[in-house]
């Protein structure tokens, strides 16, 4: 008797697969989307972020018509910071922006991404290259451009390689993160330029370069002619080290400390987003302060989500995190700020010296 390949016989139709023929934990998300798409939570949300815009508008008209009337005044160190925090809430238009939330169209959005990221100082081409790495693998050891070292080192194997002054700021690294903040947005513009100067086939490179350059001539231009020199520096520096801490701080609470994901373990898409995400407790006030990243976990598994909605969309991922017993992760602010020292440090213990005693080196820390 021949018998005839099952994929030849004539009598058996295809089996359709769907839904629930994969693993409750794999079709999570299927699932979760489901009830996303269907509450509307997808919808753009333009009149929202009109209201954000015309708000932020008003910021930046205040501290120009607040440094015009001051003229030379120590006082004008608060319009540094007011102008520090304004360009912090841009950049996170800008983000949202890169992400397609704000703007019915892909080719909108991103133009007015590229447009709020020069006027913060930062290159879009940059930005999104990196964070679109950052939100495929969060966490994850080589994938992740955010837990590569960059001063901070954030796996301890990094920290074991630190020399010289790194490795001294690396070993106090969680106690020195927040005053290494105040750095960080001269960082982020060095990288921005860094990038547009020495990435060969860039496009966007002239436009790009064009439009940061032009945009430091506006707001350095006036300090320097209307401020004393002194001043001016001082203008700069603080404007520069509100907008790095404020940035820093909004960013570093959602993964720092949450699990790293090994080189080469795969995870399902539902579970590598929540598990390596946190959100943080505080309701609207946490989103307008935070610009919605306070919703982390929302945000990974729906980048294209306008903020407004995230916080419904928690109910709906909370509820299935639950019946499949997957760990979601919500603290408040400061609870975060400690968890994130407290990681930073035990991270650093590596690049300890390797006569010290490890136990004094872990009490000292």
């Amino acid at each position: 008797m021949v018998t005839r390949p099952l994929e030849q016989s004539s009598t058996l139709s295809p089996k359709h697969l769907d839904a629930e023929s994969f693993p409750p934990q794999l079709r999570a998300f299927m699932e979760v989307s489901k009830d996303i798409k269907a509450a509307g939570l997808l919808d753009r949300a333009r009149w929202y972020y009109v209201l954000i815009g015309a708000a932020i508008f008003a910021l930046l008209a205040a501290c120009v018509t607040a440094f015009i009337a001051l003229g030379s005044s120590w006082f004008q160190l608060i319009v540094a910071g007011a102008l520090g925090i304004a360009f912090t809430q841009i950049a996170f238009i800008g983000h949202e922006a890169g992400h397609r939330q704000v703007l019915a169209g892909g080719k909108a959005n991103t133009h007015l991404a590229r447009m709020l990221s020069g006027i913060v100082g930062l290159s879009y081409t940059w930005w999104d290259s990196k964070h679109s790495r950052h939100h495929a693998n969060p966490n994850k050891v080589d994938k992740d451009p955010d837990v590569a070292v960059d001063t901070i080192s954030f796996l301890s194997e990094d920290a074991a390689r630190a020399r010289g002054l790194r490795r001294w700021i690396t070993r106090r690294q969680g106690w020195l993160f927040f005053p290494l903040l105040t750095l960080e947005g001269l960082n982020l513009h060095l990288h921005s330029f860094k990038h547009l100067l020495l990435t060969p086939n860039l496009k966007h490179r002239p436009s790009e370069l064009a439009l940061l350059t032009a945009r430091f001539v506006v707001v350095a231009a006036p300090v320097f002619l209307l401020l004393p020199l002194g001043m001016a520096f001082a203008f700069l520096g603080v404007q520069f080290a509100v907008f790095g801490v404020y940035m820093g701080a909004s960013f570093a609470p959602n993964h720092k400390g949450m699990p790293v994901i090994a080189r080469g373990a795969r995870l399902d898409f539902f579970s590598k987003q929540v598990r390596t995400s946190r959100n943080i407790q505080g309701g609207w006030w946490a989103t307008a302060l935070l610009g919605g990243l306070n919703y982390q976990v929302e945000h990974h598994l729906f980048p294209s989500m306008p903020r407004v909605h995230l916080s419904k969309a928690r109910e709906i991922v909370r509820s299935k995190c639950a019946s499949l017993d997957v760990p979601y992760t919500e603290v408040p602010l400061h609870r975060s700020y400690m968890i994130v020292v407290r990681y930073l440090n035990d991270v650093g213990l590596a690049a300890r010296d390797p006569f010290e005693c490890p136990v004094l080196a872990q009490y000292r820390s």
